[in-house]
């Protein structure tokens, strides 16, 4: 089982299951991650608002849970998910849409 940081946390990164895309990062405390496990849907602890919230949950681009994968160190998951529309809430696929150019602006580099 993971092992949670100090503040009760660990990371948690979202994988597309079908083509191995990075979708997005967040955290997951103890609750997030059972949460999680017993629905099939992705949860995660909010840092900002201190509170729990499940993927989707207001827009229906929910994740959801094929297989939960653990770090060598015990403190990071790998989510391989399916997701029901686009990771970000900038409505883009993956959170991880811009790149850093050389000089040093951000760059779009994915719809």
């Amino acid at each position: 089982m993971p092992k949670f940081d100090g503040n009760g946390l660990l990371t948690a990164v979202a994988i597309d299951h079908r083509n191995g895309a990075l979708l997005m990062l967040a955290h997951m405390n103890a609750e997030a991650f059972a949460k999680t496990r017993e629905t099939g849907f992705a949860h995660f602890h909010s840092r900002s608002r201190g509170k729990l919230w499940m993927k989707g949950e207001s827009s229906g681009h929910v994740l959801k849970v094929i297989e939960i994968r653990v770090d060598c160190d015990q403190d990071a998951v790998e989510l391989r998910v399916e997701p029901a529309g686009p990771a970000c809430h900038t409505l883009a696929a993956t959170c991880f849409y811009r790149r850093i150019a050389d000089d040093g602006t951000l760059e779009r580099i994915i719809d």
